[in-house]
This record gives C-alpha cells, structure tokens and sequence, in this order.
C-alpha cells in the first residue's frame, strides 16, 4: 500500500511540475540565446521555435502560450487587436546582414547584382523577410533581386540554405550570422533602409509574467548581448 501511495504522490508531482512549465512561443532567430536564459531562469521552459507569423497566428487559434517572443511589433500589434496580449514590451534589437558560406571572399551589396540565388524568410509573412524585402526596395535592388530570392519558413531555415551551399548569399540577422560559422558576413545592410528591428515580448497569460521579468534582468540582459542582441528593455 505504501508503494501505491508512494506512486501516486510522484505522479502528482510530475503533474504539478508540468503544469507549472511556462510556455513560449519565440521567433527562430532567438534560439541559442533564448535557450541559455531559459536554462538560467529558476522554472521549468517549454518553447517552440518558428517565424513569428505562424507562431501568432496558433496562438490566434487557441494553442496554450504563456509568452510570446516576436521579431517585430507587426505580430504583437495583431494580438493584441483580439485582446490576447496582456502586456507588452520591447525587448531586443538586432541588424540585417548579407552572408555568403565561409569560404566565400566576396564582400559589399554590390553582390546582389549578380545571377545568384539569395536565401530569405518568406519576405510577406516572416520579419526577417519582410525586413530583408524593405531593404532591397530601399536601394532600389529588389526588381533585379526578386526572382534569384529563395524563400524560406523561417530565417534559421533560410541561413542554412547558406550554410549548406543550396544557396550562394542569404539575407538574415546578425545574431543569426554569428550563430552559423558554415556563414560569413558579407555586409551590413544601412539601418535606415529598413524599419527598426525589435523584437517585443507579450504576456499571453499570469503565467508568463515572471519569466517576462526575468527577461529584462541584468542577467538574461548579459546573454542576449553576448549573442548579438541589442538590449532595449528597461
């Protein structure tokens, strides 16, 4: 009997444990760092990684999140339109580059005026495609560019086209460069082509506020800027 009741407890301590687990739903650029706050917060993290369009719009059709972690504030604004965001804040910046795989010697923008196919994020739906879209309308590049453009799910997926030589240049985040070495930066495409990128973070549920905190502690502060992020919260 005490063996049964011994069993019992211990299955409504694994219950109570994954009921307490906040789950995120991140934008793909911020794995690698958004894993290493989440292995540094005191709690139990469950996220799923994917373009910031697809995670808002299951998370418009009811799938169970916590917290939202998006590459622009288009998304959040969306939400928060059907009244699913709780609380908000902008949390990160990051920058827009040209990468080429490592071997490559090539540098300047310049590079986008030749016959090669550039990797990109859907460039209507991901942030980092549509950022990367604004961009090439700003220098007057993307007519010429358009129909190299090899679209992708999300900006990881679009970096290892990259990194695997499906793809000879690709346009993603800094960060995203910095993770990759199968990559090299190009160049840095002028801040001003393109909107600010931003990534805010919403509450979606009581839940997520205190791992929203922690998110704007000095502490996770340290690790975004160790990998590449700009640090904009408050």
């Amino acid at each position: 009997m005490k063996r049964v009741v011994l069993a019992a407890l211990m299955m409504l301590g694994a219950v109570a444990a994954r009921a307490e687990a906040v789950t995120v739903f991140a934008a793909a650029s911020l794995k690698g760092a958004l894993d290493e706050v989440a292995a540094a917060w005191n709690g139990e993290v469950q996220i799923s990684y994917a373009g910031s369009s697809a995670l808002a719009r299951q998370i418009a059709a009811g799938a169970p999140a916590d917290l939202f972690l998006s590459a622009n504030p288009e998304w959040v604004d969306w939400l928060e339109a059907d009244g699913v965001a709780l609380k908000r804040v902008d949390l990160l910046s990051n920058a827009l580059v040209l990468v080429a795989g490592a071997d490559d010697p090539r540098a300047g923008l310049d590079q986008l005026k030749g016959q090669d196919r550039v990797a990109m994020a859907l460039v209507d739906a991901v942030p980092a495609g549509i950022y990367g879209k604004a961009a090439l309308e700003s220098l007057g590049l993307w007519e010429a560019v358009a129909p190299r453009v090899v679209q992708a799910d999300n900006v990881r997926a679009a970096l290892a086209l990259v990194a695997l030589g499906e793809a000879p240049l690709g346009i993603v985040y800094a960060t995203d460069a910095r993770a990759e070495p199968g990559v090299r930066v190009v160049a840095e495409f002028p801040p001003m082509s393109h909107p600010p990128i931003l990534y805010p973070v919403a509450a979606l549920t009581e839940a997520g506020a205190p791992l929203m905190g922690f998110l704007q502690s000095a502490e996770a502060a340290e690790i975004f800027t160790r990998h590449g992020f700009g640090v904009i919260a408050e």
